[in-house]
Formats: C-alpha cells, structure tokens, sequence
C-alpha cells in the first residue's frame, strides 16, 4: 500500500539522495520528472543521476521562447550525465492560430491571453509528458510562493490521477544554491545577476532584493494569478491533492 501521509512524514528525515530513492522504491516504474533546467530542477537532476535511481524518466517542455541560457544548460547537463532528455513541443497548428489571432506577443494583452499560451505551449506538452505516469516529479518549494506554502513531499493530484513528488518541498532557496555549489551542478547563469525563477524569456525578468522569489514571472499581472497552469486548475488555484491514498487507488 502506498500511504501519501506517511511517505511524507519519512521524507522529512531523508537527504535529497534518499528521496529520490525512497520516490524510486515506492512507485517503481513510470515515473516522469520534468525538468525546466532551474536551479531547483538542477539540484534533482544531480540527485537522480549519482544515487543510482534508473527508473524515473527526464522530461523538459521546450516552448520555443526559452532563454538562449537555458538551451546552454540543458546541453551541459546531458554532457555531464551522459543522458538525454526528451523534449515535448507545443503543437505547430495551435502555436500558428495562437500568433495569426494575437501577435507575436499577444500575451501581454489580457491574462486570458497569456494564460492560452502556456496552455499551448506548456499545459498541452505536459499532459503528453505525463501520459501512462503514475508519478510525477517536480521542482516546487513551498518557500517560493504564498500559493505554494502547503506543499508536500507526496500528494495525490487529483486532476491527473497520479502521484506528485516535490522532494525539495521544505528546503529554503539557500540550501538549494549550497547542494548546486557543493556538488558541481552546472545552473542557468541567469541566476547569478537575479533571475531566480526562469521560464520564457518574455515573461520572466530580474527580481530586486526583497521582492518574492516568482515576482519576475508575468510581472505585468496581479501576483495571485502568477502561475502557468500546470500545478493550478482551470480557477488559478493549486490543483487539489489528497494526502492519502492506497496503492490501488492511486493507480487503478
């Protein structure tokens, strides 16, 4: 029986090594990580790829409007593991009808606007990501945002019927910068002059001291609608999880 409760509260004993192997051992197979090459992910990418886990998966959405820096380190880090990690595209039709209708940068228009470009462009090339997965993991924090603050190690996402591991889920922006140092781990260099939080480039920008870490992403908009869309239902808010479930419900 997997008990999303209580691999929770063993995790908070656990290094992040022993997280990945403790995601690695309770789920076993079709387990897809998504990675967006941020520092976060980075620190995951490490972890999977010196604890000898071999059955979680690496995936990326490249949306096409990504950082020239973000390309640069993805291509380091498939050199520095020797891995490959697959690329999920939005749709060409969908990219072309969004653009004829909006504009190159129609996004900026309305927050309906934006919201339907990172549906087609990240939203859309997630579901393909994850389809067969029976767990998902990713790089949230709960320190990253006041929506984010109730994340958990392990919850159930009720929306796509699977498992959502966030094994940094209790770690400061500090501890993850010292893994990355400690360990070599090659980062976006957009980090180091204030981007702490990196998507596309013509929505994310440099955030001054004292700002909230996601303050740079879609900083035109209100901070409570400052998510993409994969964590959040079709209300803005975080999707809904449930702490506990048995092996079978999860995956039946």
């Amino acid at each position: 029986m997997l008990n999303i409760d209580q691999l929770s509260q063993k995790a908070a004993q656990l290094s992040l090594s022993e997280r990945m192997h403790l995601i690695a051992k309770s789920v076993e197979n079709d387990i897809v990580f998504t990675t967006s090459f941020g520092i976060e992910d980075q620190a995951i990418t490490h972890a999977i790829h010196t604890c000898g886990t071999k059955n979680i998966k690496l995936a990326t959405l490249d949306t096409g409007r990504l950082f020239p820096q973000t390309y640069t380190v993805w291509a380091e880090t498939e050199a520095k593991y020797g891995i490959k990690i697959t690329s999920f595209n939005p749709n060409g039709t969908a990219t072309e009808g969004f653009i004829a209708q909006n504009g190159i940068n129609g996004f900026y228009n309305s927050i309906e606007a934006r919201k339907a470009c990172c549906t087609i462009r990240k939203v859309v090339p997630l579901a393909r990501a994850l389809a067969g997965a029976k767990a998902w993991v990713t790089g949230l924090r709960g320190g990253q945002s006041d929506a984010r603050l109730k994340v958990q190690f392990a919850e159930f996402d009720t929306s796509r019927n699977l498992v959502k591991f966030n094994p940094l889920f209790d770690w400061t922006r500090q501890m993850v910068v010292d893994f990355t140092t400690t360990n070599n781990v090659s980062i976006n260099t957009l980090h180091a002059i204030g981007f702490v939080s990196i998507g596309c480039a013509p929505c994310t920008r440099a955030i001054s001291e004292g700002e909230p870490e996601r303050a740079g992403r879609w900083w035109w908009e209100d901070e409570a609608a400052k998510e993409c869309g994969l964590h959040v239902n079709s209300e803005g808010k975080l999707v809904p999880m449930m702490k506990t479930q048995s092996h079978a419900e999860v995956f039946e």
